[in-house]
């Protein structure tokens, strides 16, 4: 989805792979999202409905591509193909419409009195039976092309419906998590069954009342039901009781159920996976969960092909050959299926390298964070394998020698394992894996007389051979925690050897286990337990005392380096137009700053600083002075003593015209 169209042809020419990648059925999507799809009688066309715009798209199977497209005035709720082919087609509409298709496109269009959820076709009477948002089953015969009487049920609401195809019997699942059936012929109910009773089981889990959401005939006698909480239930007619019920564990509402005749099993989809399980047992056969939400489940017939409508433009083919053969119109996918099985799967991302934040900054490639180079995705991003390996070159030249050196010592390591060779230790924690052996052979031996089976090794274990392997996992001896811990490993690993002793004595003279061996009372037992706790809090004690030692002597050598260095003074240069006063102002600072608010505040009030006040209308009010640098108060105060000595001045001046004023009127 990254490269242009130029690029894909150009890389289709390359790459094998994507030479196979197969299209069933050109353009098999919708624009936005699939409802329902269902496969016609003669099985030549498949068709579809989605959104948005509202819509139908018929396949042909024979051309392996789409025959036609009709757009709708509202979205289908569901559909039913009449004949045999596409050439007459009934569709339920959300707005409550009832819309007819022929050959030639929209035939006709009527309306039902409430909103509809689904319907059925009954042939032998051309009756439609539709259910939904009432108690009422509308009947719209198209034989005479007029509305019949509505059968009249005990049920709020109907979600769903369905005719048998051997004896005709029809049947509707409620909103209450029941299930009615009706005989057309008397057009009178015959049966009531209860399934959301049935449905609750010491395993399952239900958070409200389940309703009907998916029903399906299978035979003269089988019906499977589908709850809103997530249960499949299977009954035989003749009884009120279900054969089987399966819990998919979601909670979600049961979306389709099919049956699968050649292997006698069912298929049930909720929005997030397909089940399939046996009909008799209930044992799951295999499960499907696809990357979008499903709406819609079809099964082929007579084929082992599965078709879906999702949450998304496309819809999904699937082929289980064990289902059954491939279609006729695509056979060779049985071929295909046997290559496939014998050359494994490539990674999806083969040209590209994920890489985390951490990787890029040890790269040192953060910078093209935010670039085209790099395409986030979840923790981290990809980047092209080539930038990534040129990048790894330049930060690390020699990890490709070292990574070839390790392959090829990997290369000697397993050669030589396939000659004759004695037990060997490994080269990484060689006194654990020591230790193990010695385990594992009294295990075994203690297991032999009791003719147990012997536990598996955990040197041979795949899971924990690379603590055998990897340098990093080598356990450190002179680590405070190995030497706590160790006391205590070592005490109950020696009270184990004991009790496996005490154990084969008391085989050898026929005695049970919970019996005492003789000459040792529980008391001689529980202070010999005693004195071992006793021991090894010794020496939990003693190792500290050593680590304590260990730290003091770790000091007074730093003391020693501290006292033999030389400190060498330090010149700072001060910036222009401040002056330097003492190390005591920023020591009060860091004081003032450590203050809460309120404190400030209180010693800003007593400075003049800030003064607060309240209001009329209750709220505070507070004004305060900036603080000014020392600069800025030399420049005030000069300023306030040149405007005091102005004044000064004039005030001379004016003493002394005054004076000269007064002597020339004495003249």
């Amino acid at each position: 989805q990254w490269l242009s169209d130029r690029k894909k042809r150009a890389l289709q020419k390359k790459d094998v792979d994507i030479r196979r990648r197969i299209e069933l059925i050109q353009d098999f999507e919708m624009p936005t999202v699939s409802t329902k799809i269902k496969v016609s009688r003669d099985g030549q066309y498949i068709m579809a409905v989605g959104t948005y715009k509202p819509r139908v798209r018929c396949f042909d199977t024979y051309q392996l591509s789409q025959k036609f497209e009709r757009c709708l005035d509202s979205e289908v709720v569901t559909f039913e193909i009449l004949s045999d082919d596409y050439s007459k087609i009934v569709f339920l509409q959300c707005g409550r419409f009832v819309e007819f298709h022929s050959q030639h496109g929209h035939y006709y269009k009527t309306r039902i009195p409430k909103f509809g959820r689904d319907f059925s076709y009954h042939y032998p009477s051309c009756d439609l039976y539709f259910v939904g948002a009432s108690s009422e089953v509308y009947r719209l015969n198209l034989e005479q092309g007029r509305f019949l009487n509505s059968l009249q049920t005990e049920a709020s609401e109907s979600n769903v419906c369905d005719i048998n195809p051997v004896h005709f019997l029809f049947a509707m699942g409620t909103a209450e998590g029941k299930v009615e059936c009706w005989d057309p012929r008397t057009r009178n109910r015959v049966g009531l069954l209860d399934c959301a009773l049935s449905s609750v089981t010491a395993d399952t889990e239900i958070e409200g009342l389940p309703s009907i959401s998916a029903l399906k005939f299978d035979g003269a006698l089988n019906m499977a039901v589908g709850t809103s909480t997530g249960q499949v239930l299977l009954y035989d007619l003749r009884s009120n009781n279900p054969l089987i019920v399966k819990d998919h564990h979601y909670g979600l509402p049961i979306k389709s159920v099919q049956f699968q005749h050649q292997l006698d099993l069912i298929i049930s989809a909720d929005s997030r996976i397909i089940k399939m399980w046996n009909k008799d047992t209930g044992k799951i056969f295999t499960s499907m969960e696809p990357e979008h939400d499903i709406n819609d489940v079809c099964l082929y017939p007579n084929s082992g092909m599965l078709m879906t409508a999702n949450e998304a433009p496309k819809m999904n083919i699937y082929y289980i050959p064990v289902l059954g053969p491939a279609p006729k119109w695509c056979s060779f996918l049985d071929n295909l299926t046997e290559e496939l099985e014998e050359n494994p799967e490539s990674t999806v991302y083969d040209d590209y390298k994920f890489v985390t934040r951490k990787d890029l900054e040890n790269l040192g490639l953060a910078h093209l964070i935010g670039s085209s180079l790099l395409r986030a995705y979840m923790h981290g991003f990809f980047m092209d394998i080539r930038l990534y390996h040129k990048a790894k070159m330049m930060a690390n030249p020699f990890a490709y020698e070292e990574y070839r050196r390790e392959k090829i010592r990997q290369k000697i390591e397993e050669t030589r394992a396939q000659r004759v060779q004695l037990k060997k230790l490994p080269k990484v924690n060689k006194e654990l894996a020591l230790k193990l052996i010695e385990e594992e052979g009294e295990e075994q031996q203690f297991s032999k007389k009791r003719k147990q089976k012997n536990l598996p090794s955990l040197l041979k274990d795949d899971r924990f051979k690379v603590m055998f392997e990897n340098p990093d996992f080598q356990v450190d001896e002179q680590s405070e925690e190995f030497r706590l811990l160790n006391p205590l490993v070592s005490k109950i690993s020696e009270k184990r050897k004991k009790k496996l002793k005490i154990l084969e004595e008391l085989e050898a003279q026929g005695q049970e286990e919970e019996e005492e061996p003789e000459g040792k009372a529980s008391d001689a037992e529980s202070s010999e337990s005693s004195d071992d706790e006793k021991g090894w809090v010794e020496e939990v004690r003693k190792q500290r005392k050593l680590l304590r030692q260990e730290e003091k002597l770790k000091r007074q050598e730093r003391l020693k380096e501290d006292q033999q260095t030389l400190l060498k003074p330090q010149f700072f240069e001060i910036k222009e137009g401040e002056e330097f006063r003492s190390f005591k102002d920023s020591a009060k600072k860091q004081k003032l700053m450590k203050k809460t608010l309120e404190d400030r505040l209180k010693l800003e009030e007593k400075l003049g600083t800030l003064n607060v006040s309240d209001t009329t209308v209750g709220s505070k009010q507070a004004t305060f002075k900036l603080k000014k640098s020392e600069q800025q108060r030399k420049q005030q105060e000069a300023e306030k003593r040149h405007r005091q000595e102005r004044k000064t001045l004039r005030r001379s001046a004016n003493h002394l015209k005054s004076r000269r004023g007064r002597g020339r009127l004495f003249h």
